[in-house]
């Protein structure tokens, strides 16, 4: 339609000439020819036999160089031993070694992949363009058949079937890719088993002050104390610092009659003794508010009272925190009456 200082306007309304025809003044044309689609340019893969056996044997190359560098990723990680009793330096350059071995083979089994499929796609692959109409959202039987019988076209086109070079080459790239991957995770360390589930902490073993050392007497615990302990002879452990992530307890000295029934069996004369490890994430548990009896995780504010067995009473945490059954021996030093009835730390997958 004309506005109001002349000239034309072209519109989709069908009622005024739709599809991009031009309501004119004067000599205009009446509609705008369609340009169509440009001529197609064919490649010399399209029209070259050899031009196209010349691209599927580079396409085959660049998987074939995916398939290298995932190897050498492989051959890297386990030839290249980290042995902790090397010096400092030959250990520093080891470690550089092994990391350049990783990072170069997997941007090369990555680079081979993505650049193969381009080259594929680019030089095999119909380039034609094609028009296909907006439709319905969900077609009738016939169209659903067309759409299944067009990607078997598309797959025939691909010439995935028909060019076993380029498929074999794919498949075993894509085979072997996986493998890097798989092999980092579970070289993260052994399963865990019952590792997780038991701590250093045995039935008779002293209360050890940390980081101070020493054992502790129920007599040293006045009221309101409170003391970070290890298990004696941790540091003996095989892998100590393990070991003190899950044995670390808190003990802590409060009125006996303001113990909930359940907690008292594991306590002496007002003495408690819990596990430092949050049952959210591991953190520890290491603020303790007198007045109140609570004690506060630094992390995410989990909060456990102490007057009923360690129980949530805010927080993330959904699990008291574990406690340890303590006496005393004929010294009177503190000592575990027996290990921890059940896993500390947060939960886990293997956790009943």
């Amino acid at each position: 339609m004309s506005n109001e200082t002349g000239g034309t306007m072209s519109t989709n309304d069908p009622d005024h000439g739709g599809d991009g025809v031009a309501l004119q003044e004067g000599d205009l044309p009446a509609r705008f020819e369609n340009p169509g689609i440009p001529e197609h340019q064919h490649r010399m893969a399209d029209t070259d036999p050899k031009a196209a056996k010349r691209a599927e044997r580079q396409v085959a190359f660049l998987f074939v160089l995916s398939m290298v560098g995932t190897l050498v990723m492989i051959v890297g990680y386990f030839a290249v031993k980290m042995d902790h009793d090397l010096g400092f330096i030959d250990y520093l350059n080891r470690l550089e070694l092994s990391n350049k071995l990783l990072g170069i083979g997997m941007a090369i089994s990555l680079l081979g992949i993505g650049v193969g499929a381009v080259h594929w796609a680019k030089t095999l692959m119909p380039d034609e363009e094609r028009i296909d109409y907006r439709h319905l959202q969900r077609g009738s039987d016939e169209v659903r058949a067309e759409a299944v019988d067009m990607l078997a076209t598309g797959v025939e086109e691909s010439g995935f079937a028909r060019r076993p070079l380029i498929r074999n080459t794919l498949i075993g790239a894509m085979a072997l890719f996986p493998l890097p991957g798989l092999i980092l995770f579970r070289d993260t360390g052994p399963l865990p088993g019952k590792y997780l589930a038991t701590t250093f902490w045995k039935a008779g073993d002293r209360l050890m002050l940390d980081p101070e050392g020493g054992p502790i007497k129920a007599s040293d615990m006045v009221l309101g104390s409170v003391a970070h302990v290890l298990p004696e002879g941790i540091e003996e452990a095989e892998h100590p610092l393990n070991e003190k992530a899950k044995a670390a307890v808190l003990l802590i000295r409060l009125e006996e009659d303001l113990l909930a029934p359940e907690s008292l069996p594991g306590a002496h004369g007002g003495i408690v003794a819990y596990s430092k490890i949050c049952t959210h994430m591991g953190c520890p548990v290491a603020l303790y508010e007198q007045r109140t009896h609570h004690l506060l995780c630094p992390c995410h504010q989990s909060t456990f009272d102490l007057t009923q067995n360690c129980k949530v009473i805010f927080g993330p945490a959904k699990r008291a925190l574990p406690q340890l059954a303590i006496t005393v021996d004929d010294e009177g030093y503190l000592v575990a009456a027996a290990p921890f009835s059940e896993p500390t730390g947060p939960s886990y997958w293997e956790r009943s």
